[in-house]
């Protein structure tokens, strides 16, 4: 326990062999014993360390089963399926400066992040906010680790981490978000204000984005098809129920795994992934966040 809600959990494989190589800000997918759930957890590990892999669940207040069941039935001895590691929030090797700003379990991916640029000596630092010092998970660790990179925030004691010294950093400084949705956009604006690149800003929702209010929709498949896609299903589930093979893995909108073209119509675009270039085009889809207000036509290539 790493903190009242946070459990942490080091991973081995069976036959003892060394497990596949990941990078700073890598994740694996994590298939839980007798159901249907799939969940997606940061490793916190070192990349130099082959011999296990480690992640940090929080325990969710709404949980449908996946931190429960890590929290409260997993044992030492269980035996887990995992993915291969997969990276979607990668450290940008241009940068003369990293920055890493993380609130609450959003810490998550930068440790491994900060571990990763220790070992290649490369320069540093982390914002991280939280509620208090015992709601701070792992805060010891970075202490003892990473006391002179690390700045904490304590909502309790009255400070906050309002993005102000975003505007001291240098030329060449790359920044990093990762926390709730709220925490995330808010310091992304005022990243464009400050006319951060936008290559040099890089972020990662720790859960789902949320989905603005949206109605239902039919979309036009080139085979022929057409689809009815539901308020509360997103097309990529609505393609699988009728028998259409989409590839997918974040579902997320961040990966572009399930991007898919579109011919006519409008997207409602709610991914991270596409450039708003690429989105203003409305040409493409991310099918498992994505949506739209008319009738689109679908190239299942």
């Amino acid at each position: 326990m790493e903190t009242l809600t946070v459990k942490s959990f080091n991973l081995v494989s069976l036959d003892g062999k060394s497990l596949p190589a990941f990078s700073g800000g890598a994740h694996i997918k994590v298939f839980l014993p007798d159901s249907n759930l799939i969940r997606h957890y940061s490793l916190i590990s070192s990349p130099d360390d082959s011999g296990s892999y480690k992640i940090a669940v929080a325990l969710a207040a709404n949980s449908k089963g996946g931190s429960l069941y890590l929290h409260r039935e997993a044992r030492v001895g269980d035996v887990l399926e995992i993915s291969y590691p997969k990276n979607y929030f990668p450290l940008s090797y241009k940068a003369r400066h990293h920055v890493f700003y993380a609130a609450g379990i959003g810490i998550t991916p930068f440790l491994s992040m900060m571990a990763d640029l220790r070992s290649r000596g490369k320069s540093f630092e982390l914002h991280y906010a939280a509620k208090s010092e015992d709601k701070c998970a792992f805060s010891s660790f970075l202490l003892e680790y990473y006391a002179k990179e690390t700045h904490f925030y304590f909502s309790k004691l009255g400070q906050r981490l309002k993005g102000e010294g975003l505007s001291d950093h240098r030329i060449g400084t790359h920044v990093y978000f990762c926390g709730p949705d709220s925490f995330i956009s808010t310091h992304i604006e005022r990243c464009k204000d400050l006319g951060y690149p936008a290559s040099s800003v890089h972020s990662e929702h720790f859960s789902p984005p949320i989905i603005r209010a949206s109605s239902s929709f039919i979309a036009e498949l080139s085979n022929g098809i057409s689809i009815s896609v539901p308020a509360d299903r997103s097309l990529l589930d609505s393609l699988h129920e009728a028998g259409i093979e989409v590839p997918y893995s974040c579902k997320m909108g961040r990966c572009g795994t399930c991007e898919m073209r579109v011919l006519e119509g409008e997207v409602v675009h709610q991914d991270t992934f596409l450039t708003e270039d690429e989105k203003n085009a409305h040409n493409v889809i991310v099918s498992c966040v994505s949506r739209s207000n008319t009738r689109l036509r679908i190239d299942l290539g």
